[in-house]
């Protein structure tokens, strides 16, 4: 290779380095997975990198207000997204819905949970995990559920709660809860429920799951960040988001 093309490759790689970037991304637990892949394609596309952050939408509004240093957030909610830009700390008009989101009753047990969720009925468990309906919209969507079912009052004292949707998760991969609500994307694989046995809870239970994206304040000049609200919207994330048994 001549010294010319020596020159030639190493500014092409040095003007590579100068337009990457990395953009910081709150993310709602129940997206983790979706997300990293998201994340992985936007990356090899881009040359942006994301650094995620998963939690409970919630905890991630607390932390925004004190001044956390992300630039986009991804909640569970449509909410939560609002009220960030009525607190003057969301760019105005860069909200909007990336996914709706699905509820299930899930055990790790097969054949556990029946095809119309009569389980909840019988009182046949001692544990029901849920994720904590003050900071996660997927338990605030559990106990409206329940509470639609009649059922709220007498299942109560069961719950374990969780602080997020991945923790809730947890309790229930881990059998310290025989079953709870959870996300559809935390058990689906390849369109399947991927172990044990669920219910999907008819969306006419509990009002949607919005999940809505919103720029941050701190992203207002961000390249990275434009890029990947950019790229969420693309018809190759919107197939990613789907796989996951999301709603558009």
């Amino acid at each position: 290779m001549s010294r010319i093309h020596l020159w030639a490759v190493a500014l092409l790689s040095l003007c590579a380095q100068v337009q990457a970037a990395e953009v910081s991304i709150a993310v709602a637990a129940n997206f983790t997975a979706p997300m990293q892949k998201i994340a992985q394609v936007f990356e090899q596309e881009t040359g942006h990198k994301a650094l995620l952050s998963f939690g409970s939408t919630g905890n991630f509004y607390a932390q925004i207000k004190n001044g956390a240093p992300f630039q986009l957030l991804l909640a569970a909610d449509g909410e939560t997204p609002l009220k960030i830009e009525r607190d003057g700390l969301g760019v105005p008009g860069s909200r909007f819905t990336y996914a709706i989101g699905k509820l299930v009753l899930w055990s790790k047990q097969a054949g556990y949970v029946d095809a119309k969720g009569d389980i909840l009925r019988s009182g046949k468990f001692q544990r029901l995990a849920i994720a904590n309906p003050k900071l996660a919209p997927y338990g605030a969507a559990a106990i409206e559920t329940m509470s639609k079912l009649g059922i709220l009052a007498d299942v109560q004292s069961k719950f374990v709660q969780g602080e997020n949707i991945a923790q809730t998760y947890q309790f229930i991969a881990t059998e310290n809860a025989q079953l709870g609500f959870v996300a559809l994307s935390q058990i689906l694989s390849d369109g399947k429920i991927s172990t044990g046995s669920a219910w999907i809870v008819p969306s006419g239970l509990h009002a949607p799951i919005q999940q809505d994206a919103v720029l941050l304040s701190k992203g207002k000049d961000s390249p990275a960040a434009s890029a990947f609200l950019g790229f969420l919207k693309s018809e190759k994330a919107k197939a990613l988001i789907r796989s996951f048994g999301y709603d558009l």
